[in-house]
């Protein structure tokens, strides 16, 4: 018998996306005296013999698993979810009306004296305990814990009546708290994510004399919480032997028990009903948003192109000093322009760095956008348009207020939408000599540029080769940018512009192309489709019936 018992009591974690009310759960208790092992064994053997072809032991077999035993030694119970089965303590406890003090209490006493008007009892041992209990509250706050965030999370009151504060009542002048206290860190530092509770408990005290709180014991512990995460502690026993409990006192006595899932399984006709179902209400909550949305899009003028640059600046690396911060703005050039409001410039926050392999990187994850827009005049074929460039400045701040410029670099706006991650390697202006060095390190300066477009080629040159001979310069570190750029204009979706035998230079802009073929390929199919539609309209009505009879 010890042989086939389970030692494995640990919990079982499931993922169900049914409703929690299908869970039922049947529970089978059995008290282990002599009488019982020798009745297994009795059994044992007479399947043995069965197999055999031998004679049967069926009579023997009863009289003995009857012989000894009493009616409360024995008993199989199916639970569902939340499902109230009342101990006999329950019972003398909230049958009389002066006990109740809640109003929990007084639906118990009003269901147990349903219970005893109808004879209707199928328990005697096991009962639950549900999440409204008090046995739940105190057990949610009694348990032993052993780990630092379960110790966090002791304190976490996560029940459905649970008393939260109002939203009014929060003070708004003390948004962060600067000395937190324990209790502070407990309620408000932990991930609060709704579990509700149930117990199937067993009542394991001697014949006659039930219902005493120190005979109870926990069979099984189930935990579910809103993601459909189902906790069961122990687990079933699906392929497993029965758990062994052994009651405390003076008199100890073996238990055996059982966890069995006995939920009802959904048939094949079922499943495809649910599933059509689900099906049907994602398509109506589809059409829900889309009548929200409606269809009536912001687009903009005609030969117009609409540019959204939504950036981050990464990180930057190999720079000499720490505590880096980097200023940037955008140069638009000719037939680009941008809304008043648009803000071209802005500087990041400071930022240190850390020892990343060989480099010092600074992260400093700072986004910005840009939105312009693209008007072409001249239509003369090679005018392809020149693309935004972003000049940025990386400067170093130390600990004296001494401020460094540690590089220069640019970054043309890529010509097809899309996520494009670039590192732009940056430089700085030198001077011959040490003095310019010194300088540097102890009281801070370097050469610094007049105009920041010098990085690449300036906007006011105007000549057609630009010479930097005799300009000295350094190579410093590099910049990561990560940038989300989107384009916009109605001559993507322009049927009229698509049949134009000369494509302007919003057809000429990258990743257009590829729609260009599609559309010229759906064109041609719907005009040879027409053609011969109009071909068998043309032939005679008695050559068709011939060809239909044929």
């Amino acid at each position: 018998m010890a042989e086939s018992w389970s030692s494995d009591a640990g919990e079982s974690v499931y993922r169900s996306r049914d409703s929690v009310k299908n869970l039922k759960i049947r529970v089978r208790i059995q008290r282990i005296t002599s009488t019982t092992v020798f009745s297994q064994k009795i059994q044992e053997q007479a399947a043995e013999q069965r197999e055999k072809g031998l004679i049967e032991l069926s009579t023997f077999n009863t009289q003995a698993s009857s012989a000894g035993g009493r009616p409360d030694d024995e008993e199989d119970v199916t639970v569902g979810w939340q499902e109230k089965l009342f101990s006999q303590f329950e019972l003398d406890l909230f049958r009389t009306e002066a006990a109740c003090q809640s109003p929990l209490d007084r639906q118990y006493h009003n269901e147990i004296l349903q219970l005893e008007k109808s004879g209707t009892r199928k328990n005697h041992r096991i009962f639950t305990y549900t999440d409204y209990d008090r046995y739940t509250n105190l057990e949610e706050h009694c348990h032993s814990v052993t780990t630092f965030l379960a110790e966090r999370m002791s304190n976490v009151r996560r029940r459905r009546q649970e008393r939260r504060i109002a939203e009014g009542s929060i003070s708004k002048s003390r948004l962060i708290t600067w000395d937190p206290s324990e209790e502070f860190v407990k309620n408000n530092h932990v991930i609060n994510t709704p579990v509700q509770t149930m117990h199937i408990m067993g009542d394991l005290g001697p014949y006659g004399k039930l219902g005493q709180r120190e005979n109870e014991y926990v069979l099984c512990t189930l935990r579910v919480d809103s993601n459909g995460v189902i906790t069961v502690k122990p687990d079933f026993n699906s392929c497993k032997g029965p758990y062994r409990l052994e009651t405390e006192g003076e008199k100890q006595e073996l238990w055996s028990y059982v966890v069995e899932n006995v939920s009802l399984s959904m048939s094949r006709e079922e499943q495809d009903r649910e599933q059509r179902v689900h099906k049907d209400l994602y398509i109506r909550h589809k059409e829900y948003l889309n009548s929200l949305v409606g269809q009536d899009f912001e687009m903009p003028p005609p030969g117009i192109l609409r540019l959204l640059v939504n950036g981050e600046i990464v990180s930057a690396q190999g720079y000499e000093y720490d505590n880096l911060y980097i200023h940037y703005f955008f140069e638009l050039p000719n037939n680009w322009s941008s809304q008043p409001f648009q803000q071209l410039s802005g500087v990041t926050q400071t930022c240190s760095t850390r020892s990343l392999g060989r480099e010092n990187v600074a992260y400093f994850s700072y986004p910005f956008s840009c939105e312009a827009y693209f008007r072409k005049e001249d239509e003369s074929e090679g005018s392809d348009p020149q693309w935004p460039v972003l000049y940025f400045k990386v400067l170093s701040l130390d600990s004296w207020q001494r401020y460094r410029t540690e590089g220069y670099g640019y970054l043309v706006i890529p010509a097809t939408p899309g996520c494009h991650t670039l590192t732009c390697a940056t430089w700085r202006p030198v001077q011959s000599g040490t003095v310019a060095e010194l300088r540097r390190f102890f009281i801070g300066g370097s050469p610094e540029l007049e105009d920041i477009s010098y990085t690449r080629v300036p906007g006011t040159f105007k000549g057609e080769r630009l010479s930097r001979f005799g300009f000295r310069s350094e190579t410093t570190g590099s910049v990561t940018f990560k940038l989300h750029c989107i384009q916009h204009s109605r001559a993507f979706i322009d049927a009229n512009a698509l049949r134009k035998r000369r494509r302007s230079v919003l057809d000429r802009l990258g990743g257009f192309s590829q729609q260009s073929s599609i559309y010229n390929v759906l064109d041609a199919f719907q005009k040879a489709r027409r053609r011969m539609q109009e071909a068998r309209e043309s032939l005679p009505q008695d050559l068709l019936n011939s060809t239909a009879s044929a």
